[in-house]
């Protein structure tokens, strides 16, 4: 069986979409594919999330990742958006939730650490979820 897909999708493809596509890959791949895009683009990731995630996890999202539109990503069987409270364009798939997370662009690195710790906290339910067919 195929393994479910899942777009993590914000407003730019900067920032909180990257980070959850990044800890995706990393702790949930053998679960699920990975992917993040946005209703607009970024010229590039936020360089705070770049440099937190590599300092906590040891993962260069700029050696793999990029900021994309949401045509970019393959059909989905899973959307999470971000809490961007804007409204997503229509992405066909299976299941949709929020996560409602601030965006913590801009601000210190301890709203980065709280929003990346949440992020890992919801890959890991969601990896639970999906394994457990409870989703």
């Amino acid at each position: 069986m195929d393994k479910p897909k899942v777009a993590f999708v914000c407003v730019h493809n900067s920032c909180r979409s990257q980070i959850a596509e990044a800890l995706g890959k990393h702790l949930a791949a053998d679960i699920f594919e990975s992917y993040s895009a946005g209703t607009n683009t970024s010229m590039h990731i936020n360089q705070d999330a770049v440099r937190l995630v590599k300092e906590i996890y040891h993962i260069d999202m700029e050696k793999t990742q990029y900021s994309k539109l949401i045509p970019a990503i393959p059909p989905v069987d899973i959307l999470i958006t971000m809490g961007c409270n804007v409204q997503c364009p229509l992405l066909p798939c299976k299941h949709k939730e929020d996560w409602g997370l601030d965006d913590p662009s801009g601000k210190s690195d301890a709203s980065f650490k709280t929003c990346i710790t949440t992020i890992e906290k919801n890959i890991l339910d969601l990896r639970n979820r999906i394994k457990n067919n409870t989703l």
